[in-house]
């Protein structure tokens, strides 16, 4: 799915129209709680720039944490995953006024080959077999074409970020080796799973360590775009702009 394609996902009208017929058609005597539960979800708690960032999108982006364990070291707030899921949409209304060829089925399809062997909670359920990687994304609420969709458009974000960002900076072997031993192999012991050989995770530690190391330009890069456009957080009971 494209950029164009997830922001319609989770930032357009067309979302509440099929919310609210969906709770229509279940607003019988069995299905009335139901229903209830379905607009809840769907409250809106966000608006960017006239895109909507819905209460589903908070619950789907928790739950897709589980795909990068060493990305999040630490438990992170609903609050923050409303401020990512703000900055994420910022940066994909820029890519839809740069747009970049499309990220392959291929690319997408190698970068979650190498996942699969790497989530530690994922060994136990042996994701190397495709009955095991269905399984185990079906326990974090998603279908492998959801899975799918999401990294495509995270390859994307991350692309844009290192094309606009990354110009100049190195990551040393030292700081992946260091990186291997005290961060990644602790997770797996904790989950007390064999680890992968450092070589096979080494371009995914790259990619974590450059993530880090352009926090702080993408950060102030962001925060202009704010600046610059219209972002509103919408509170429980707060009217909408």
């Amino acid at each position: 799915m494209s950029a164009d394609g997830y922001k319609s996902s989770c930032g357009t009208i067309r979302r509440w129209l099929r919310a609210m017929a969906a709770a229509l058609l279940l607003v019988l005597p069995q299905g009335i709680a139901h229903a209830a539960q379905r607009v809840a979800l769907d409250r809106v708690v966000a608006v960017v720039n006239g895109d909507l960032i819905l209460e589903s999108d908070v619950d789907a982006e928790g739950r897709f944490a589980t795909f990068q364990p060493f990305s999040e070291p630490q438990p992170i707030s609903r609050d923050q995953l409303i401020e990512r899921l703000i900055d994420r949409e910022l940066i994909l209304q820029q890519l839809k006024l740069q747009p970049e060829p499309a990220i392959t089925d291929e690319q997408v399809d190698a970068q979650l080959a190498m996942l699969r062997k790497n989530i530690p909670a994922c060994v136990a359920q042996h994701c190397e077999t495709d009955a095991g990687w269905e399984k185990f994304a079906a326990g974090q609420g998603f279908t492998l074409d959801e899975v799918r969709d999401r990294w495509r458009v995270r390859m994307e974000v991350l692309r844009f970020i290192e094309e606009r960002f990354r110009m100049g900076i190195r990551i040393s072997q030292a700081e992946i080796d260091e990186y291997y031993q005290k961060t990644m192999l602790p997770a797996y012991q904790k989950d007390k799973v064999a680890p992968p050989a450092e070589a096979t995770v080494a371009d995914r530690v790259q990619e974590i360590l450059l993530q880090q190391r352009v926090t702080g330009m993408l950060d102030d890069w962001l925060k202009t775009l704010r600046a610059q456009g219209s972002v509103r957080t919408v509170k429980p009971g707060e009217a909408m702009p």
